[in-house]
């Protein structure tokens, strides 16, 4: 019990520590800029969070987000409404997944393997079509997904909470969510019990996809600039975001409330450590030890179960 209250009681010790150490964190100007950082982290990890489950990974998230908010830019920069921009996104994020997935299923590359060579095919593509220089002149009232509020709370986070209440429900109270836990805690004892497997894990892909989309476009917004060298690096965030939260990088576990109080830990890791003027590359490492130590606790966790 302790150990899977762990992160939550982490993030408690972790929010009331920087409290404690630094005046300038529980202003309400910092509180909101720490859910917008996280926001697009949050919802991509959402979506690594059923692949996870579902026994696979996905390395490609961070060029499916630049290509995703690069796509939805140029299509409002051309004069389309704001909605159209915002579905090309989200439609380019499902074709990105889904390919992803078939490369898992139908041609049996290791998740692995075929997302990391993905990461480099989206990104390539993102750079080709833009010539590698960030698309702008994007209407003014797209900043509102980002940046805007609503009853003084920050919109991204009620989009946030739309989204985790749909992972949430697609896990624990559909047939989907039930294969995918069955699948990522043993594939071929799924197959044999006659859950379509490939279909079920492409499909996972593919939301996983429309989420990174929808990141994308919050990404996008909130610097008003389709950057297609946007989102290097966040595959790990999203990822460990995942494992902090309790979820197993073997398959079969994990939640959406373990990986957004996942995500909020790293969240204000980084914000906390930029008050403090921790250097950049301190933090890196500091995220770095915390991924190990969650992996190490739910290792030992596992091993205490089996014996």
């Amino acid at each position: 019990m302790i150990e899977r209250l762990l992160p939550f009681i982490s993030l408690i010790l972790l929010f009331a520590g920087l409290s404690a150490a630094t005046p300038h964190f529980m202003t309400a100007v910092n509180l909101a800029a720490v859910i917008r950082q996280t926001a697009v982290i949050n919802i991509m990890a959402l979506g690594m969070t059923m692949i996870i489950i579902a026994g696979g990974i996905d390395l490609s998230v961070g060029s499916i987000m630049a290509l995703c908010g690069l796509l939805g830019a140029m299509t409002m920069a051309q004069g389309q409404p704001i909605l159209v921009g915002i579905a090309v996104g989200l439609l380019a994020g499902v074709a990105c997944g889904t390919v992803n997935g078939l490369l898992v299923t139908k041609l049996r590359i290791n998740p692995f393997i075929a997302t990391l060579g993905t990461l480099g095919i989206y990104r390539g593509l993102g750079l080709i079509i833009s010539g590698g220089l960030p698309i702008q002149n994007m209407p003014k009232d797209f900043a509102f997904l980002g940046e805007g509020a609503m009853l003084h709370i920050p919109f991204v986070l009620y989009v946030l909470f739309v989204c985790a209440a749909g992972v949430h429900i697609l896990l624990e109270h559909t047939r989907m969510g039930r294969y995918g836990f069955a699948i990522g805690s043993n594939p071929d004892a799924a197959f044999y019990a006659g859950i379509p497997v490939s279909f079920h894990v492409t499909t996972i892909y593919a939301a996983g996809g429309l989420l990174t989309g929808l990141a994308g476009m919050i990404e996008t917004s909130r610097l008003m600039t389709g950057q297609p060298t946007a989102g290097q690096g966040y595959e790990l965030q999203a990822i460990a975001a995942v494992v902090i939260g309790g979820g197993s990088l073997r398959g079969g576990e994990g939640s959406v409330v373990g990986t957004l109080i996942g995500a909020y830990i790293m969240g204000l890791l980084s914000n906390g450590s930029d008050l403090l003027g921790i250097s950049p590359y301190l933090q890196q490492a500091i995220i770095g030890a915390v991924i190990i130590l969650a992996v190490v606790l739910d290792e030992l966790r596992k091993r205490k179960m089996a014996a």
